[in-house]
């Protein structure tokens, strides 16, 4: 990591969801403000629900925000492991109900067969992002980026163009699509959204220099961009 780093610890989840939804609704409405429009990709899960809720009712200029995933399990849209799902049950309501949301999941009977279309879908999604938000799992990894995935070397290729890349975990139900490396990093602002001592735990193993594809969120600790000065912040509760 870098000095840019910054880590935001709290002592309940209540508080991080205030203060990170705050930072991203600023963020948003700067980069509406600036540019006419902002973009905003999320991860699924458990943990960012409290954090979707509130955003939901956040006063951003929701109409000009462009929302996508990090990542998405080849499952349809209805599926209860489908993280479209979980952003249009608990983020795409209230007042962001007005946003432009663009999914991963296709018509395609695979994630590799719709690789093609689901990367076309993204290119509409304004780059860099203004805000992205990853999780982390207690193997390691982040979006769908697991360890001893075979297509990981390619999904973390840096100098890949194609904004996605399906991905089949070894250890997880469900072949995956999901943002590629060079992608998640043209970001202006990502977030780091954990909680509990578990994967804070994970999160201090990671944050010792070793082999990435072994915890794959090292791949963004490590290798973030600084140059188009991007920041990278972690916002951890017990």
């Amino acid at each position: 990591m870098d000095s840019k780093t910054k880590i935001h610890s709290y002592p309940d989840q209540d508080l991080l969801v205030i203060e990170l939804a705050d930072r991203i609704a600023q963020l948003l409405k700067d980069g509406v403000e600036k540019n006419g429009r902002a973009s905003l990709a999320v991860s699924g899960g458990s943990t960012p629900v409290p954090l979707f809720q509130r955003l939901s009712k956040a006063e951003i200029p929701w109409q000009d925000v462009h929302l996508t995933l990090v990542d998405e399990r080849w499952v349809d849209s209805s599926d209860p492991d489908s993280n479209e799902l979980l952003v249009r049950t608990h983020l795409l309501k209230n007042r962001a109900a007005a946003a432009r949301f663009t999914g991963m999941k296709n018509g395609s009977a695979t994630a590799l067969e719709g690789e093609a279309e689901c990367c076309k879908a993204l290119e509409k999604i304004p780059r860099p992002f203004d805000v992205l938000i990853l999780g982390l799992g207690l193997d390691g990894h982040t979006a769908s980026l697991f360890p001893g995935a075979k297509r990981l070397g390619q999904a973390t290729d840096l100098s890949s163009t194609q904004a996605c890349i399906a991905i089949t975990p070894a250890t997880a139900p469900h072949e995956r699509m999901t943002l590629r490396l060079p992608a998640i990093l043209d970001s202006k602002q990502i977030f780091l959204h954990i909680t509990g001592e578990r994967k804070k735990e994970v999160l201090d193993r990671a944050m010792i220099p070793g082999p990435s594809e072994e915890l794959p969120i090292r791949y963004i600790l490590f290798r973030h961009t600084q140059a188009d000065g991007s920041l990278f912040s972690i916002y951890w509760a017990r």
